[in-house]
């Protein structure tokens, strides 16, 4: 496949709070023991306790950095790519910049990007446009996702699947690496718009005049028709987004789904035909960690070897909107 523009992931770090098993879960909300894991595929995730979004995503910035042998004055910009944040103003981007050790020693631009769960894959195609070798040369793209905040524990569905973490990538224009982006691209089917929603706390159900209410402040989903919507619209976006490259989905040699729920796992596997570990997932210890979820995968199958140099590597998944999306690339 043609190799778009020559960009190489150099780094990531991943940055987790406290660890917490289904079963303390199950046993603080009288849920039935197994419960999660048979529903919502989860034994374990992580949940914070002192730390905040940006303090998360600095950590993870921080230890790609390392990793990268970098400091934060070469990096051009920072996307934050999320869906939760910790003030509505200023823009998460530059609260993660600002919680970074060194944070005074540079003037990075900070940008967010906000396609709920498809964040980090939204982030990825703009990074990888940006990157020029001249004006841009590094930009950093961090998910840090703090989901135990705003779930409803009278929904179970919801309190099981959900987990925290934050993952940072450090991007970068290298036209001798043989690394890089081959494309990307999102579809919109707005019929799904209200299927995945938190309605309060913007201007709309404004706090002022719609006091917290535990229904309205907290995250709320409709699986079956959001699955229904999957079984039809992800083989149409995949389609749409192979039609003009050379070969299709099964050609690739690591796909990486959102970790949605159990459920969508299963379903996005039997859609395609795909080979034995070509789909990687790790929802069972993770759960679903919104837009960090993809990267977070990505990280660790990269640490384990199951991703290598040279794979051609597809990122894909559905986000609140109700939208499709996906990224093409050589690592």
């Amino acid at each position: 496949m043609i190799i778009e523009k020559p960009v190489r992931i150099i780094a990531l770090g991943k940055y987790l709070p406290e660890k917490v098993d289904s079963s303390t879960i199950e046993e603080k909300f009288c849920i039935p023991n197994g419960w999660s894991e048979q529903n919502s595929g989860v034994l374990s995730r992580h949940q914070v306790t002192f730390e905040s979004s940006s303090y998360m995503g600095a950590r993870a910035v921080e230890i790609a950095l390392r990793k990268a042998q970098m400091h934060i004055n070469e990096i051009d910009m920072i996307i934050s790519a999320a869906a939760t944040f910790d003030h509505i103003i200023p823009n998460q981007a530059s609260m993660i910049k600002s919680e970074l050790t060194d944070c005074l020693d540079s003037s990075t631009a900070t940008l967010d990007m906000n396609t709920t769960c498809l964040s980090f894959v939204s982030a990825f195609e703009m990074a990888s446009r940006l990157l020029d070798g001249r004006q841009y040369r590094n930009i950093v793209i961090v998910s840090s996702e703090i989901s135990s905040k705003g779930l409803n524990p009278d929904n179970w569905e919801t309190l099981t699947l959900f987990g925290d973490g934050a993952v940072a990538a450090i991007l970068q224009y290298d036209e001798n690496s043989g690394s890089g982006f081959i494309k990307g691209g999102q579809r919109t089917y707005s019929e799904g718009v209200d299927y995945t929603m938190i309605k309060g706390g913007g201007a709309k159900f404004y706090l002022k005049d719609y006091p917290y209410d535990q229904q309205m402040h907290s995250f709320q989903m409709n699986g079956i028709k959001l699955l229904k919507m999957a079984r039809i619209r992800i083989p149409e976006f995949v389609d749409w987004f192979f039609n003009d490259l050379q070969g299709d989905i099964t050609d690739t040699d690591v796909i990486i789904p959102h970790q949605a729920s159990k459920t969508g796992l299963m379903l996005f596997r039997h859609m395609f035909n795909l080979k034995e570990g070509q789909m990687k997932e790790n929802i069972k210890m993770h759960g679903n960690c919104i837009a960090a979820s993809i990267p977070m995968v990505l990280h660790d199958e990269i640490e384990s070897g199951g991703v290598k140099r040279g794979d051609i590597c597809m990122l894909i998944g559905t986000s609140a909107g109700f939208s499709v999306g996906g990224v093409l690339f050589k690592y």
